[in-house]
């Protein structure tokens, strides 16, 4: 539909929608991508929701000189550390995810905190970013622990968060991660 919008043209060019499924792996996704951008003449990647995926696609249109426009992936990296001229970071990102909810919380007196991350680059960078401002605010991590992506079993997880006496559980999750933490935790 926005294809249609847009006229279905941009430079003179016709526009052509592409899609593959990355399986939230980095090197089918740094495959495809190079394929696309090599072989048949892409001139811009929109990504999902991948973090560690879009780190390699900003890597890779910075090498091409392409457009990648990062719609879903939350890691600051692509505007920090990692960023590129031709990378445009265009929704949240784990630095406002974090300064507005865990700032809220120390305010509010919840100062102790344990945060159970999903392994992979939006889970650390989310932890990261928000274990910093809960220490900038006077707030302290107790401990923290890293799961799998598309774990279903958080009980040993929430255990160690229990023990801590943290007041609060951050996930530094999303999804159907989330949800299992969330449903196993009450």
């Amino acid at each position: 539909m926005a294809v249609q919008d847009f006229g279905g043209t941009v430079l003179g060019r016709p526009i052509e929608v592409l899609s593959t499924d990355y399986q939230n792996k980095v090197d089918i996704t740094s495959t495809r991508a190079r394929e696309w951008l090599d072989r048949q003449n892409v001139e811009m990647i929109i990504e999902s929701t991948d973090s560690a995926s879009a780190l390699a696609l900003q890597k890779l249109g910075e090498s091409k000189k392409k457009i990648s426009i990062f719609a879903g992936s939350a890691t600051t990296e692509l505007t920090g550390k990692q960023c590129s001229p031709y990378g445009i970071h265009y929704v949240y990102n784990t630095y406002a995810l974090a300064n507005g909810t865990a700032r809220a919380i120390v305010d509010e007196g919840k100062k102790d905190w344990f945060f159970i991350t999903a392994d992979y680059a939006f889970g650390h960078a989310l932890e990261a970013n928000a274990a910093s401002v809960v220490e900038a605010s006077g707030g302290k991590v107790l401990g923290k622990i890293r799961h799998p992506l598309s774990a279903s079993d958080f009980a040993s997880f929430l255990l160690q968060a229990q023990a801590s006496k943290a007041q609060v559980i951050g996930l530094a999750n999303a999804g159907r991660d989330t949800q299992n933490a969330v449903r196993q935790a009450r």
